[in-house]
């Protein structure tokens, strides 16, 4: 029997590892009239109704074309369907299905008949559906969803720098409850409202707002109960009322409870959570109809123009981040497990803040932050543009109501929002009086969703964001109507330079001194694959991105009237339409789309941890190469190490490289990588404890053949000044170099640049046909030979093109305000290429054999003898020859 038992413990143990049924045992369990059950396996999915597949939700359609080279990704209808067979727990039960996120329009069917729609992918509905069912016991009643993500001119978001992923991607429900219940068919929240209307370090009041309903057919004597636990789960008070309850009537009922003597207040330092117990009662029967069970914090806050955010009386800097919803591999439909550890890698970064941006997300990242300490804000998905429609505003109002409702007692919230860079490619440029009527559109709508979130709740703020164009959004008026404002700011990515970042500060804080400012959104994007040591705007390497971020924190960290900031984004995320290194993908997270930290992480970890903390910063970069000094046994490249210490001390394989002095937030060394392995260790004598390891494998590549006749392999990009690691075959590519006797590089030419001004060298077009982008993006143009005075022996010479000018014009992304930006017109290549005096390529025209940013690979075995070395001579038939990558690899 003993067996047995271990395993009636293990299954326990399985089942109660996932939260949603964890949750539904311990309802089931503390109140036999309300039971909600996790409805998430046995589902089928079909995109046409007719061919089906079984999955589980959560889940999308769109996790993987969304990846895929062919231009945009299956936006239309998906139907789910499962049986719901009828047991005795529902007899005389209402009995709902509880959708946590449907993008974006979905409609309910049970037993074919309609019984619900919800318009809005990012909030919670809950629908009704006993009606509908069979009330025989065993019968099994058919349950489908129809769902749609296609394009909505009434929903918004209408467009943005994200993914508009289909599918259930959220968990879903069944909720039974008895008629008597707390009414949960207004706007999808569970029909109660806490406040706390009056919080000190002395005392604090708590307010209760309960609407309940009785959909039975008779008239109910109950018992309304609310009762303040602490976290140690002991009463602290309590309050009752006596309620008469007609059929069919729904009442609201407040009660306010004795006041709480010197509460624990919620902060992010000290999370305290309280709990609040609303139960419902038969007074005849005593039998408990519903309960309900809220986590509340007690604090109080405010947004000061001058002085910055206060919490619970004290200057509180805001730092944190934004966060995208989707996942490497999954899509937007995302185990709970993934999400809350979204939320711990916030607090582990010593982040204050979430903006839950662009759309209210999975209701456990908000349950996560009240746990541990983190403040939010929460906004509705009004991006880049609205359509002046009467259903659109409608829309916007509900998922504004909505968004509020169903969040409305969570303590971490502080803040709703309603527009993110409404202006940021306004509609009818060509016509100026049709584009000013759309401006008051958007002004009328904005004042709406204003005055209505005041009226929803008035103990929050309000708080719109826009982008960095100042003059425009303060002539529309919309500077005017949140009580806080967020920008969106980028001097020094999308354009301008850094120092402008500084200036639009102190310009709002002049133009606008009464209000509140907050950065939303700042960040380059960093793509973890790319290296610089000669980083510039839009090269996409880790290192721009940290010189960015120096110069956003220095600045926003000097100016008190700076209330806080978001960098953009926490991770990685999905963006179908960006083409850049890597396509589909947004690289400004500060981890990548599988959460693995980038070196911009541990750069904030420097400034905003309170304990000390020292890492190597470019530990990631665990795979180098770089060229042989005149020791070809050493080449030496930078290492950074981020720290919150006044110094460091750096060691290569046990020996010191000496101390040095911590420059915003950054120790820089010089070291002398050898071939092989290299262990670096960095720390500091005053916290013997605080002690960082890395190991490098380091390939040392010639810089004079007859010094280094033992080399293996070559991989170099040309007319680049970057780094590119390949993730899956760890190939090391280095930027080149014009050659020199007894080495290798480029005879003439030039580094191709587009024809934007964002970025110094190369294209941001994805190339097809490959996953390694940053290979073809580059180029030299016009060389007239590439030489490589390698010893005698065989040798495997890979060639790489790719033809960047001209191709289908696509209109540049709405996030990219470069104005510069011009069409680039294709230009006629062809050319002859020998190699060591033999025809390789012959009238060769990229072009017309590939077509425009398609990768093209040309290979070719060598025999050098006589120590001849491998010569690559470019010859012009109509226009200049091109090289964009070239690999060579002994053989023997």
């Amino acid at each position: 029997m003993p067996s047995f038992k271990l395993l009636y413990l293990f299954i326990l143990l399985i089942l109660f590892a996932d939260s949603s049924f964890s949750k539904d045992i311990k309802d089931i369990n503390r109140n036999p009239g309300r039971q909600y059950i996790g409805f998430n396996d046995q589902w089928s999915f079909s995109k046409d109704d007719q061919n089906w597949s079984k999955i589980t939700l959560p889940h999308t359609w769109n996790a993987e074309d969304v990846m895929e080279d062919t231009p945009g990704y299956y936006r239309g209808t998906g139907w789910y369907q499962r049986v719901l067979k009828t047991n005795a727990m529902m007899k005389g039960k209402d009995v709902f299905l509880c959708f946590d996120g449907v993008n974006q329009e979905a409609e309910l069917y049970v037993n074919g008949q309609l019984a619900g729609k919800h318009a809005g992918g990012y909030t919670r509905f809950i629908i009704p559906i006993h009606k509908f069912l069979n009330p025989n016991i065993g019968f099994d009643n058919q349950i489908r969803v129809k769902v749609s993500n296609r394009y909505q001119e009434d929903i918004a978001p209408l467009t943005a720098d994200f993914t508009f992923f289909g599918g259930i991607y959220r968990k879903v429900g069944l909720l039974m409850t008895d008629p008597v219940h707390f009414y949960n068919g207004a706007y999808g929240a569970d029909g109660i409202y806490i406040s706390t209307p009056q919080v000190s370090a002395e005392c604090a009041a708590v307010s209760v707002k309960s609407v309940l309903e009785n959909s039975a057919s008779e008239s109910r004597k109950l018992e309304l109960s609310t009762a303040l636990y602490n976290k140690e789960g002991l009463l602290i008070s309590k309050r009752t009322a006596l309620i008469r309850l007609n059929a069919g009537e729904k009442k609201t009922v407040q009660l306010d409870l004795p006041k709480v003597n010197k509460p624990e207040l919620w902060s992010p330092d000290s999370p305290v959570l309280y709990r609040v117990v609303s139960s419902i009662t038969d007074v005849k029967s005593s039998k408990v109809l519903d309960e309900v069970s809220n986590a509340i914090g007690f604090r109080w806050f405010r947004f000061d123009a001058e002085k910055g955010f206060f919490l619970n009386g004290k200057a509180l800097k805001i730092m944190g981040a934004s966060r995208h919803q989707d996942y490497e591999g999954l899509g937007n439909a995302v185990p709970d497990a993934l999400q809350i550890r979204d939320v711990e890698l916030l607090k582990e970064m010593g982040g204050n803040f979430l903006r839950v941006a662009h759309y209210p997300q999975d209701p456990i990242i908000l349950e996560t932050c009240d746990r541990l300490g983190i403040l939010t804000s929460v906004e509705i998905p009004i991006v880049n543009a609205i359509t002046e429609s009467e259903a659109f505003a409608e829309n916007s109002k509900n998922m504004q109501i909505e968004m509020i409702r169903q969040n409305f007692n969570h303590p971490s919230v502080v803040m709703w929002a309603y527009m993110n860079e409404v202006l940021l490619r306004p509609k009818f440029g060509d016509d100026k009086p049709r584009q000013e009527l759309y401006f008051k559109n958007i002004r009328a709508l904005a004042e709406d969703l204003e005055k209505l979130t005041r009226k929803e709740d008035s103990s929050r703020y309000t708080m719109m964001a826009l982008h960095g164009d100042f003059d425009r959004y303060h002539r529309v008026g919309l500077t005017k109507i949140p009580m806080v404002i967020g920008w969106n700011l980028y001097q020094g990515w999308y354009g301008g330079t850094l120092d402008g970042f500084g200036q639009f500060l102190d310009k709002h804080h002049k133009e606008l001194p009464e209000k509140p400012l907050l950065v939303t959104e700042f960040g380059a994007d960093a793509d973890p694959r790319i290296r610089s040591f000669k980083p510039v705007r839009f090269d996409k390497s880790v290192e721009y991105a940290i010189k960015f971020s120096q110069v956003y924190l220095n600045e926003m960290l000097s100016r008190p009237f700076v209330n806080g900031a978001m960098v953009w984004n926490l991770a990685d995320f999905n963006s179908e339409s960006r083409a850049e290194t890597m396509p589909h993908i947004n690289n400004k997270g500060l981890l990548t789309l599988g959460r693995e930290p980038k070196d911009t992480y541990y750069l904030y970890q420097a400034y905003l941890l309170k304990q000390p903390f020292l890492k190597i910063a470019s530990r990631n970069w665990k795979e180098r190469t770089g060229i042989a000094e005149n020791d070809p046994l050493y080449s030496t490249q930078p290492v950074q190490v981020a720290t919150n210490l006044k110094s460091a001390e750096l060691f290569l394989n046990g020996k010191s490289l000496g101390i040095r002095e911590s420059i915003d937030r950054i120790c820089t060394w010089d070291v002398p990588f050898t071939a092989g392995k290299n262990q670096l260790k960095v720390l500091n004598a005053q916290y013997p404890s605080l002690i960082d390891v890395a190991e490098i494998d380091f390939t040392i590549l010639p810089n004079l053949f007859s010094k280094q006749p033992d080399f293996n392999a070559l991989h170099v990009l040309l007319g680049a000044e970057r780094y590119f690691i390949e993730e899956k075959t760890h190939v090391l590519w280095s930027p080149d170099q014009a050659y020199h006797k007894g080495s290798w590089g480029y005879m003439g030419g030039t580094a191709f640049s587009s024809g934007n001004n964002r970025i110094s060298y190369g294209s941001d077009k994805n190339i097809l046909g490959t996953d390694e982008d940053p290979i073809y993006q580059t180029q030299r143009v016009g060389l007239s030979a590439y030489k490589l005075d390698v010893p005698d022996g065989y040798y495997e010479l890979n060639l790489y093109f790719s033809e960047l000018m001209g191709g289908e014009y696509q209109e540049a992304l709405a996030y990219n305000l470069d104005n510069s930006e011009v069409k680039d017109q294709a230009e006629q290549r062809i050319f002859n290429l020998n190699v060591n005096g033999k025809t390789l390529l012959k009238d060769f025209n990229i072009q017309d054999e590939y077509g425009y940013t398609t990768a093209v690979q040309k290979s070719i075995r060598i025999q050098v003898i006589d120590g001849t070395g491998i010569s690559l001579d470019f010859i012009p038939v109509k226009g200049e020859p091109v090289l964009n990558a070239l690999s060579l690899r002994k053989l023997n």
